[in-house]
Formats: structure tokens, C-alpha cells, sequence
């Protein structure tokens, strides 16, 4: 008994330890301070943030034996966030109860794992007032409409990259995004995530000047390569 109990605790504490460090990311990563009170439905705009699969492995998933490390991913979405002009709506109350499976693997085309999608749709889908279903087609319609340059797209090697050539490389690929409507999220090193701003409707890009202000300060960051299959 004692020991079943020790297993538990630790599923627990890994478990607590990953909701941690997503909630620290999303605050790390062009979002303000969540607020109180919030409703579903009741946002500005939508951020889609894409994470550099590589440098999540390096980071983190690596030493969590994540199996999304185990996989050729390159540019994935991490997620589709309702905004404030001033903070994010987080955790809004949920009606939906537990997402499909089938809903679920539906996503992994776009997103590097089941347990990603599951967080996702509690912490954002839930505030955006759309059902599971649709929140994911919001999702993956925002994905489709971007084009990620070729050189960012399947990098066999690592490099050092220069952050506003990266920026320009998606504004040259996206022909109607404009600079104040995407921002390059770094770490100490590494290149960790490019976040573009959407209308609520998603019918165009939108200017988000607090995630910009949140942006990578540095000149250069490294770019791990997509790993060997």
C-alpha cells in the first residue's frame, strides 16, 4: 500500500509540475496576467502560438522522455489564445466535460500530443465560447493560414538564426502580415515559439502591441534541428 501510494504522489507531482511549467510559458510567451471573472466568448483577439518542437525537446522534453522528442517535428502548434488588449481569459467554466478521443487524435496532425490538445481546450478552448469541435477548427483554420518559410520548415542541421530575419522570412511568406502582428519568443538561447495575432473572427491578422512588447530581445538564438526519425 505504501508503495501504490509513494506511485501515486509521484504521478501527481509530475502532473502538477507540467501544468506549472505550461502556465509559466503562457505568461513567458506574450500573455498578460490573467483576470478574474472571466466569461467564455469574451475576448479581443486570438493569438496562434507555434512552438519550435526542437527546442521544447531540449528544454524539457528530453528529460520528461516526452514522446513528441521521439518524433520529426518541426513548427507545431502549442495554441489558439483568446487575448485581452490587456491580459487573457484562462480556465473559464466548462460545460463540455471530457473531450472525445476521437476529437482528440483528430488534432495530432497539428498538435505534438494527446495531453497537449486535453490542456489546451481547459485553458484557453474554454474561454472561447465555441464547442470542443469548433474550437479545434478555429485552431486548425488560424494554422492553415500560415505559411511557414521554407528554410524554418524541416532544418536537418542546427544553426544560429538572426531573430528578425526570422521575422521578416514569415512576413515575406505571409503577404498581409504586417510586423506588429507577429512577435519571436526566445529563451536564454534558443528560438522557442512565433506567435501571430488574429481578428476574433479570424478573417485577418491583427496588431497586438502587449505580445510584441513580450518579444525576443536578443539578436541571435539557436535553432535546434528537427530530430532523425
Amino acid at each position: 500500500m505504501t508503495r501504490w501510494l509513494e506511485r501515486i504522489g509521484r504521478a501527481a507531482g509530475r502532473a502538477a509540475g507540467q501544468a506549472v511549467f505550461l502556465a509559466a510559458c503562457a505568461v513567458a510567451w506574450g500573455m498578460g496576467p490573467a483576470r478574474a471573472g472571466d466569461e467564455p466568448g469574451r475576448f479581443d483577439f486570438w493569438v496562434l502560438s507555434l512552438s519550435w518542437s526542437p527546442s521544447y525537446c531540449e528544454a524539457q522534453g528530453d528529460q520528461r522522455r516526452d514522446q513528441q522528442c521521439a518524433r520529426p517535428f518541426a513548427f507545431v502548434v502549442h495554441g489558439l489564445w483568446p487575448q485581452y488588449d490587456r491580459g487573457y481569459p484562462r480556465n473559464c467554466p466548462d460545460s463540455a466535460g471530457r473531450l472525445p478521443d476521437r476529437l482528440i487524435r483528430d488534432q495530432l496532425d497539428i498538435f505534438p500530443a494527446f495531453g497537449l490538445v486535453i490542456h489546451e481546450w481547459r485553458s484557453h478552448g474554454t474561454c472561447s465560447g465555441l464547442t470542443p469541435a469548433d474550437y479545434f477548427k478555429a485552431t486548425r483554420k488560424a494554422f492553415d493560414k500560415i505559411i511557414v518559410p521554407a528554410d524554418y520548415q524541416a532544418p536537418r542541421e542546427p544553426r544560429m538564426v538572426d531573430v528578425k530575419a526570422v521575422e521578416e522570412a514569415f512576413l515575406a511568406a505571409n503577404k498581409d502580415l504586417d510586423r506588429n502582428e507577429i512577435a519571436i519568443s526566445c529563451d536564454d538561447r534558443r528560438l522557442r515559439e512565433v506567435q501571430i495575432c488574429f481578428s476574433k473572427d479570424l478573417s485577418q491578422f491583427r496588431a497586438c502591441p502587449e505580445v510584441d512588447r513580450k518579444a525576443c530581445r536578443r539578436d541571435r538564438v539557436y535553432m535546434p534541428a528537427i530530430r532523425a526519425r
